[in-house]
């Protein structure tokens, strides 16, 4: 699968974003639209071969950088952690579940949306963290206790976190709030 996301700022509301996927497996061109955090508007061009995919890739590319769009580089992008706490230290074959579920469901409300991409998940003692690089992190936030309310996941156990590209180290609790207990991965 070969993605192309590119944005332009659109003042005072945010972003516009315009992405272009391109799926081998069934020779198909994905376009996506719209404003950032918002359903954009989509179309798909079917029989595509690879040589024409990257023709068209690249066409596309340069009509969105013609209008204003840029891709943002990953050093300029944040990182956001949804996390759950586990009951067991190393997951249960339930906790792998919410894995799938949880990342998948995020996966693709954020592609729709242009808010980003999972990028990792993956467990830690006591806890599943699900790592998405987001160009945007307060409409990330919302976007993902949206999209897993829409998913009937437990909210209980949820935590929020973000973080700069280069200092994942040191993540800053976006929700629940206030609390008093730091954000840790």
């Amino acid at each position: 699968m070969e993605i192309l996301r590119m944005y332009k700022p659109d003042p005072p509301r945010a972003m516009l974003f315009k992405e272009a996927v391109y799926e081998p497996e069934d020779g198909t061109i994905m376009t996506t639209k719209g404003r950032v955090g918002n359903e954009g508007t989509v179309s798909i061009r079917e029989d595509v071969v690879t040589d024409a995919a990257e023709a068209l890739l690249t066409k596309f590319g340069d009509a969105a950088a013609a209008e204003g769009y840029a891709e943002i580089p990953e050093e300029e992008q944040h990182w956001v952690i949804a996390q759950f706490a586990l009951k067991s230290r190393d997951g249960t074959e339930r906790d792998r579940y919410l894995e799938h579920k949880a990342s998948t469901a995020i996966g693709t409300y954020f592609a729709w949306r242009g808010l980003g991409s999972v990028e990792e998940t993956g467990f830690s003692p006591y806890k599943l963290n699900i790592l998405c690089l987001v160009p945007d992190v307060k409409l990330a936030v919302k976007g993902i206790l949206v999209v897993l309310r829409e998913s009937r996941l437990d909210f209980t156990k949820l935590s929020i976190g973000s973080a700069p590209y280069d200092d994942l180290d040191h993540p800053v609790r976006r929700y629940p709030l206030p609390s008093k207990v730091p954000f840790e991965l």
